[in-house]
């Protein structure tokens, strides 16, 4: 019989093989994970568990506190920082819950990206051809799960972080409802609408690990029957300039749905959005938030900072005060306009990204492009943060190119949006 002990030595064997050229770790905890996964086998042995979660192969993104040393956030110029006092919440639960944690994973600097470049640690190769990006901005977590180097990785959402990178990598992503999952000791872009979610290779395996990191008891998902789901599809906006190979994917998995029973109709939200994109017209709430986060370094340590990153950052940092207030008091207004034109279907779908991975390396030579694609890649999974719902990017197999599609539920519907996951998961399976 296979030990955890065992699969550990094998996955940091296969890191130690490429470890000139490691990209998808920043830090690796050797000593710990091992003694983690010892304990884990000694309890396995005596039939004694802590949970689902006992002795499973854990990442965490580079962004939550770890005691003793510095939390980096993906750049160098927060090297010279005190080392964190505790491990984040979160990190304190998935240890309690006996998860072998085995390192950091890369990221894009300060979270602040949807592509998953990083300047100062390498850009992390997507797992199905490493020279297309690996999605951001939990780069290295969509890489792991998907390479089989972690079983489970721990990511941060904002604007997609968790779902673009699964989407590009072929892996379930999942971002619960905003701040259902506590923030402390997790580095922030905006606190408004940073959440905290896993990356794996199934729906059980996210919401076990997102019942623990939230504090709940972990439960087994009872998958839903798809006969009378009603799907609503937010045509418009979030369906133009997609890629060929994500529409067909797309339309694909909506054939199989409704062949299994789910009324399928288009559901229209483009009034909210168009809403949504008058009410941040002047800067988006992540990137005034993140001004605020990073004013006291990002003029004196500008050199030590990706420019694509600080620009973009800075010129938020302009916007007036009562301009982000009256923005935060309309976006509250129509998140709740969101939540009750919901209110007739089960979840929406839409493809996770309008586009499958790119290649890196035109990426990296033309800003323009760069910023362009950005935007294109985040435009579908943004708007999920910015009207405080839950969501979740499921692989679609048979493609080219790894291709997500998503499933958004109301707020603080999480449980239910897992379970209706879990029933697509099987209907694509079957």
């Amino acid at each position: 019989m296979t030990t955890i002990r065992d699969k550990l030595e094998t996955i940091l064997e296969r890191l130690d093989a490429r470890a000139a050229d490691e990209r998808v770790f920043v830090r690796l905890y050797r000593e710990a994970a091992r003694a983690a996964a010892d304990a884990a086998d000694a309890r396995q042995r005596a039939g004694v568990s802590l949970g689902p979660l006992d002795g499973r192969i854990v990442s965490i993104k580079d962004l939550f506190d770890v005691a003793g040393e510095t939390t980096l956030a993906g750049s160098i110029a927060l090297r010279d920082n005190p080392p964190a006092t505790g491990d984040a919440v979160i990190v304190r639960r998935l240890r309690q819950a006996g998860a072998v944690i085995l390192g950091k994973t890369n990221m894009v600097e300060f979270a602040y990206s949807g592509l998953g470049l990083n300047p100062h640690y390498g850009t992390p190769g997507n797992a199905a051809d490493p020279l297309r990006i690996p999605g951001g901005s939990s780069s290295g977590a969509g890489v792991t799960v998907a390479e089989g180097t972690s079983e489970i990785s721990i990511g941060s959402d904002t604007g997609g972080s968790v779902r673009i990178p699964a989407a590009l990598n072929g892996v379930v992503g999942f971002k619960p409802t905003a701040h259902r999952v506590p923030l402390d000791g997790a580095f922030p872009l905006s606190p408004s609408l940073d959440s905290i979610g896993p990356l794996a290779l199934s729906v059980q395996d996210c919401a076990v690990t997102d019942a623990v990191m939230a504090g709940d008891e972990p439960w087994t998902v009872n998958s839903r029957s798809l006969a009378g789901l009603r799907i609503g599809i937010p045509r418009g906006r979030l369906f133009s300039d997609t890629e060929p190979m994500v529409e067909q994917a797309f339309e694909a998995v909506l054939g199989r749905l409704s062949r299994a029973g789910a009324a399928i109709a288009d559901h229209g939200i483009e009034d909210l959005l168009t809403a949504m994109a008058e009410t941040t017209a002047a800067a988006s709430i992540a990137s005034i938030e993140a001004s605020e986060v990073h004013a006291d370094w990002l003029e004196t340590k500008a050199a030590d900072i990706d420019p694509r990153v600080r620009w973009s950052i800075a010129r938020s940092g302009t916007v007036p005060s009562p301009v982000y207030i009256r923005m935060i008091r309309q976006r509250a207004a129509l998140a709740a306009a969101m939540d009750e034109r919901l209110s007739s279907v089960d979840v929406l779908a839409l493809p996770t990204t309008a586009i499958t991975a790119p290649l890196i390396a035109p990426l990296e030579a033309d800003d323009r492009l760069y910023n362009k694609t950005d935007w294109h890649i985040l435009r579908n999974p943004m708007f999920c943060n910015q009207f405080d719902l839950t969501a979740i990017s499921l692989p679609v197999a048979g493609c080219e190119r790894p291709v997500g599609f998503m499933l958004v539920a109301r707020h603080g519907q999480d449980r239910r949006l897992l379970e209706i996951a879990a029933g697509v998961e099987r209907a694509l399976a079957g």
